[in-house]
């Protein structure tokens, strides 16, 4: 059987930890592949790590057709609409999906209107249907992370080293972290990944500092630069203040009906 792997679907799918991947092999070892690979055409979409253990230790598989798509977009929206819907996908790679989705979705929208661009209404000057996907909060909702996790994304995809990425699915670095190095010259990311944990949390840290000091100080009427945190617990205070009087105020006017009532 003729069935090939197609490299930018192969990259949908997260790669099994250590312990994922043993698990797997151990079960189809044990009770052989029970679910069937879904092909499209003699294109592989659906149980790439199955078919990977299958061959390297000989267990038969059975394979179905699914042939509902078009082109190979079709077939990209579907296995990430799979992939979404598991649990057991990290969030950068949800995230890393539905990214990819709204590129997907945004270009066919855009050819759609090159070629049947609508026509305009006299009351509406612009008849446009809004883009899909328009805004980081639809993509945070299909991912199920923040849309401030989906801007953390957005960075590490544009900036981090191959290492760094890699690091990012070990586990290794939190994305909020990775978010952080990848704002640092590549030869700085890996080394601070071949540093280790330790040296990417320092390197985090330092980016952070370094962002912190960079920021324009808050002034007083006086000029005077203002101490954020001493501001804040001033304010606090002064709440809790009024909101004590207004609590003693409301009390003597329920005296007062109180008494009127009498």
């Amino acid at each position: 059987m003729n069935i090939t792997i197609h490299d930018e679907l192969r990259a949908f799918v997260d790669p099994l930890t250590d312990i994922e991947y043993a698990a797997l092999e151990r079960s189809l070892l044990a009770e052989g592949c029970r679910d069937a690979l879904v092909l499209w055409g003699d294109v592989l979409i659906d149980g790439h790590n199955r078919y990977e253990i299958c061959r390297k230790h000989g267990i038969e598989f059975r394979t179905v057709q699914n042939d509902k798509f078009s082109s190979i977009e079709d077939v990209m929206l579907w296995m990430i609409d799979n992939h979404l819907a598991r649990r057991s996908v990290s969030d950068f790679q949800r995230g890393l999906l539905a990214l990819r989705k709204k590129e997907i979705v945004t270009a066919r929208m855009a050819q759609k209107m090159a070629e049947e661009p609508p026509e305009p209404k006299p009351d509406d000057m612009d008849s446009r249907p809004p883009p899909p996907w328009n805004t980081r909060e639809e993509v945070a909702k299909a991912a199920r992370v923040s849309s401030n996790t989906i801007s953390q994304i957005e960075r590490i995809q544009k900036a981090a080293a191959p290492q760094l990425v890699d690091a990012v699915r070990a586990g290794t670095i939190s994305l909020s972290a990775a978010a952080n190095v990848a704002q640092l010259p590549q030869e700085a990311q890996i080394a601070a990944v071949a540093g280790g944990k330790k040296e990417l949390q320092q390197a985090a840290r330092q980016v952070r500092e370094q962002k912190m000091a960079a920021k324009p100080k808050k002034t007083g009427p006086d000029g005077e630069p203002v101490d954020e945190k001493a501001a804040l617990k001033a304010e606090i205070a002064s709440l809790k203040d009024r909101m004590a009087t207004l609590l003693t105020e409301n009390e003597i006017l329920k005296q007062k009906l109180a008494n009127a009532g009498l």
